[in-house]
């Protein structure tokens, strides 16, 4: 995948994101900017998820995009 297919792929998962948890910020989603590893620690902070949980929700957001 090249970085612009990449990029505008983590654009639409921004919007799903912010929808299901509405407790991440515009800055959190700077913060992680695509990256699993990023993701699992910010939903570790904000919703105590587990880092085997929200690396399980990435993967999904980002294999379903829903």
């Amino acid at each position: 995948m090249n970085k612009d297919i990449a990029d505008g792929k983590w654009q639409q998962l921004k919007g799903t994101i912010q929808q299901k948890w509405g407790d991440l910020t515009d800055d959190d989603l700077d913060r992680i900017n695509g990256r699993r590893e990023e993701f699992s620690g910010v939903m570790k902070e904000r919703y105590g998820k587990s880092k085997e949980e929200a690396e399980q929700e990435f993967d999904r957001l980002r294999d379903n995009d829903n």
